[in-house]
């Protein structure tokens, strides 16, 4: 069996009358110390499946194992790094990531707990800037210090949701070099959720296209056979780069035609024409009200002399 296994995983939200399902028939099968890259259009309801494996919601249909166990709720085995950071923000960095080792690990002594903290605060290489708050820090920190957070868990699956959307080119290229290093010396299972075909190539042993919503599924898993370690620059004249970037955005871009064909929707547009000028208004007129096209009625009439 494997790590981590998603049988016949449905999702929906609304009330049953007017159900939107989101993702349908979702199935997948990932093996222990693999990265694994999700890739989709935003919309797509990438970030409902990855709080499906994290436990904050539920499936509507089908079952998430994880290491032969159904997860139902959240748990440290599941480290997450989400979108926004989710940083407290009156924590400093030692805090923010010694606040979630004190909660998984109650047991270790302080002194114990503080070394952990300082070890993963020093693999981001975030030692100057332990004693900064979120506030002080820069976007691309801000996330360094939710990845440490989440691997100072010592989870047995990193969940990884799309976590350097927000950043400039520069700042994502270096978190992304820092993400496969970090990933090289831990060997942690890896879900990442991106929109970034390229990254998933530069960063996964797998990467898995999610069709265009709405009853959004999986696509088939491309296997990225790249050696690594893998350079950014001499990868995209690599062939092997090409082809895999070529068959996901293919896939990506039939599903999205497929999507847009079997969608019709009617839209009532506000009535907001605007008020026709070259009529003119006299002071003495009682209409206050804006007069428009519509609003002007031609008629004739008659006067006896």
């Amino acid at each position: 069996m494997a790590f981590l296994e998603l049988k016949n995983v449905s999702k929906g939200f609304g009330p049953k009358t007017s159900r939107s399902e989101i993702l349908s028939d979702i199935n997948l099968q990932i093996e222990k110390g693999e990265f694994v890259t999700i890739v989709g259009y935003s919309g797509a309801g990438k970030t409902t499946l990855i709080s499906l494996i994290a436990g904050l919601i539920g499936p509507d249909a089908g079952t998430i194992t994880l290491n032969d166990l159904e997860i139902t709720a959240p748990g440290p085995d599941r480290g997450i790094v989400f979108q926004n950071y989710s940083l407290l923000p009156w924590l400093t960095v030692y805090e923010n990531i010694y606040l979630a080792v004190d909660q998984v690990f109650k047991n270790w002594a302080p002194a114990k707990k503080a070394l952990h903290t300082e070890k993963y605060i020093e693999m981001v290489n975030l030692t100057p800037a332990r004693e900064k708050r979120p506030s002080e820090l820069s976007g691309g920190m801000r996330q360094r210090v939710s990845v440490a957070r989440a691997l100072s868990m010592d989870p047995q699956i990193l969940l990884l949701d799309e976590p350097l959307s927000a950043l400039d080119a520069l700042t994502r290229a270096t978190l992304q070099d820092e993400i496969n290093r970090i990933w090289e010396n831990d060997q942690k299972t890896v879900v990442l959720i991106t929109n970034d075909v390229d990254e998933g190539i530069l960063l996964s042993d797998r990467i898995i296209p999610l069709s265009a919503g709405p009853d959004a599924t999986l696509g088939p898993s491309i296997p990225v056979n790249i050696p690594r370690p893998r350079d950014r620059k001499s990868i995209n004249h690599d062939p092997r780069f090409k082809e895999i970037r070529a068959t996901v955005v293919d896939y990506l871009l039939k599903s999205n035609a497929r999507s847009r064909s079997a969608v019709t929707r009617t839209l009532s547009l506000p009535d907001i024409e605007p008020e026709d000028l070259s009529v003119p208004r006299n002071w003495y007129s009682p209409r206050k009200q804006p007069i428009r096209k519509r609003e002007i009625k031609k008629e004739t009439v008659e006067i006896s002399s």
